[in-house]
């Protein structure tokens, strides 16, 4: 093997790792293991009772993790002999952690010796320098804030059987569901 093609297969490689890391859950089971985290889980707690849950990501948002979990919601519903299901309870919990990292371009930082530099017109004075080592109150704190957030559903539902209470709005017809939610939902790539 040239050096030419071992620096592109390493290249590939890192590619490869990176894409997992930067992808939102898709919708899958849950497991150890897997190229992505997150994912669905359920556990029976009566003949036609499950508790559902599912939990994405920091790239996942809410949105999509309630989609997927009412998506699961009614799978299961389908593979389990069901017409329909009712939601008896429902939650969707954030775990978000905040990050307070000092500012590269600092003083001491690691990029220390470059450091942004902007001009702009100032309607009273003209042309004016903007430069961060010189006092300005916008880069006073020199650290870098940002949270990150992750969202995890859960649901106990209720599987029934025969038509769906009309009456009941916690009552979902799970084919319907199914083919409303079906083109939205994203699964892993074949072979993972």
């Amino acid at each position: 093997m040239t050096f030419k093609a071992a620096a592109l297969a390493v290249a590939l490689v890192a590619t490869t790792g990176l894409t997992a890391c930067a992808t939102a859950t898709p919708y899958q089971p849950n497991a150890r293991g897997q190229t992505v985290s997150g994912g669905f889980s359920e556990t029976r707690l009566e003949t036609d009772r499950f508790r559902i849950n599912f939990a994405g990501n920091s790239l996942t948002s809410r949105e999509t993790v309630e989609r997927y979990l009412l998506y699961r919601a009614a799978e299961l519903t389908v593979t389990q002999g069901g017409d329909w299901f009712s939601l008896v309870e429902r939650q969707t919990d954030r775990k978000a952690r905040t990050y307070v990292e000092p500012n590269p371009y600092g003083p001491f930082g690691p990029y220390s010796y470059w450091r942004p530099h902007w001009r702009y017109y100032g309607q009273s004075r003209g042309w004016r320098a903007w430069d961060p080592w010189y006092g300005d109150p916008f880069w006073a704190d020199r650290v870098d804030v940002r949270t990150v957030e992750r969202f995890e559903a859960s649901a106990e539902i209720l599987i029934g059987h025969g038509p769906r209470p009309v009456n009941d709005p916690r009552a979902f017809d799970a084919r319907d569901v199914m083919a409303n939610l079906g083109p939205a939902i994203v699964r892993p790539p074949a072979g993972e």
